[in-house]
C-alpha cells in the first residue's frame, strides 16, 4: 500500500473519530487499515467476544505475543462508552511477533484467516478454542467422480470463509454461489489420480455443504493473476441484506444435511479502495443493539444507510468494493435485539 495514501487516510482519520453513538474507531498505526477493518467487524461478531470472555487465559506466559489474550483486550477496549479511538497496537504489534508485519500491505482475507489459525492454537482452553472455530465453521463434502471408470471419491473436510469466484462483467452473490457448488470438469493438467484406474484420469468436481456455520464469511476474490501481475477487479457484484441458502443454492446440500435454518442477515462488509497494488480498507458494520449500519475509515466512524452499504457494490474504480461479506445465521427480526446492561 502506498505510505503516502495511508498516511492521508491517516490524517484525515484522526480528525474526524465520533463515537456518540457507542463506537470507537481505530488509529491508523504503520498501515494497520486493514487490521483495523477487521477488528470493526470481530467487534460487530458479538459471539466471538463472549467466547474469549470465558476464557480465564491465567497460564498464558508471553502476554505481548498471544494474538487471543491481545484481541480479547482490544476487543473490550472497543465496547468502552469514550470518544477516543480504542488502544490497539498491543494486538498489532502480537500479529507483527507471529509474522503478520506492521508496515506491509496486507490481504484481509488471508490476516482473517490467520487471525482464527492463531486463536485455534495460542488458547490453553481447548474447548474454547473449538468453539470460536465451530462459530465460522462451514463442513463441505468434495466428490471426484472419475470419468473413465465412473469411480467416486469423496472427502469431507471444512473451510472458514467461503472464496468465491468473481466474474468479469456484472455479477451476484447469488450468482457466485451458484459457480461455486456448479460441478466442474477437470482435464490436462488438472486431471486427478483414480485409484481404480491407477493413473491421472479426467474427472467431474462437486462440493456440497454438509454444515452452516453461525458466521458465514464469504471472500469475494477480486484479485486476478496473470503473468506475474496482479490486478483487481472493480466489477459490480450485488449482494442482499438477507439470503435464504436453501432457496438460493438448493441444490448445493448433501444428503446428510440437516439444519433447518438457512437464513442469514449481513451485518459487516470489509471494503477494499484502491488497486492490487496499493490501496485502503474500510467496513461498513450493523449495530447490535439498534441495527443500525455505520462506516469506519480508522478512527473516523458515522452512521451510515442501507444505500451506503450498497454503494460497495462496485463498477466504478473511483469508489471502494466489497471484498468480505459477513452473514449471520437468523432472520433480520430474529438477530435483532436490545443490549442489556448489567
Amino acid at each position: 500500500m502506498s505510505h503516502r495514501i495511508c498516511r492521508l487516510f491517516s490524517f484525515i482519520s484522526m480528525r474526524d473519530w465520533d463515537s456518540s453513538f457507542g463506537m470507537r474507531g481505530l488509529s491508523n498505526h504503520q498501515l494497520s487499515c486493514c487490521v483495523n477493518t477487521l477488528l470493526q467487524t470481530l467487534s460487530a461478531t458479538w459471539e466471538l467476544g463472549e467466547i474469549l470472555d470465558k476464557w480465564e487465559a491465567a497460564a498464558v506466559r508471553e502476554e505481548w505475543c498471544n494474538v487471543p489474550l491481545q484481541l480479547k483486550r482490544v476487543l473490550s477496549a472497543m465496547k468502552s462508552d469514550t470518544s477516543r479511538p480504542a488502544h490497539h497496537r498491543a494486538f498489532l504489534h502480537s500479529l507483527d511477533s507471529n509474522r503478520i508485519r506492521l508496515g506491509t500491505q496486507h490481504d484481509a482475507d488471508e490476516v482473517f484467516l490467520s487471525i482464527l489459525n492463531l486463536l485455534h492454537h495460542q488458547m490453553d482452553d481447548e474447548h474454547l478454542a473449538l468453539e470460536i472455530q465451530n462459530l465460522y465453521k462451514i463442513s463441505v463434502e468434495t466428490c471426484v467422480q472419475c470419468l473413465d471408470c465412473s469411480s467416486v471419491q469423496t472427502l469431507n473436510t471444512y473451510l472458514l470463509s467461503l472464496p468465491l469466484h468473481v466474474k468479469e462483467d456484472h455479477d451476484s452473490l447469488e450468482g457466485c454461489l451458484t459457480s461455486f457448488f456448479e460441478h466442474q470438469e477437470l482435464r490436462g493438467i488438472d486431471c486427478c489420480f483414480c485409484a481404480q484406474c491407477e493413473k491421472k484420469t479426467p474427472s467431474k468436481k462437486g462440493v456440497k455443504l454438509l454444515s452452516l456455520p453461525r458466521i458465514l464469511s464469504i471472500h469475494l476474490k477480486r484479485f486476478r493473476n496473470s503473468n506475474g501481475d496482479t490486478r483487481k477487479l472493480d466489477c459490480r457484484i450485488t449482494f442482499p441484506e438477507t439470503i435464504d441458502f436453501s432457496e438460493t443454492v438448493k441444490e448445493a446440500f448433501s444428503s446428510d444435511f440437516n439444519q433447518n435454518d438457512c437464513k442469514y442477515t449481513l451485518h459487516a462488509v470489509v471494503v477494499h479502495s484502491g488497486y492490487a497494488s496499493f490501496g485502503h480498507y474500510t467496513a461498513y458494520v450493523r449495530q447490535r443493539g439498534s441495527q443500525h449500519w455505520y462506516y469506519a475509515d480508522d478512527s473516523h466512524v458515522h452512521q451510515a444507510s442501507w444505500g451506503k452499504v450498497q454503494s460497495s457494490y462496485g463498477g466504478n474504480h473511483s469508489s471502494g468494493t466489497a471484498y468480505m461479506l459477513m452473514y449471520r445465521r437468523g432472520s433480520k427480526e430474529a438477530v435483532q435485539q436490545p443490549q442489556l446492561s448489567g
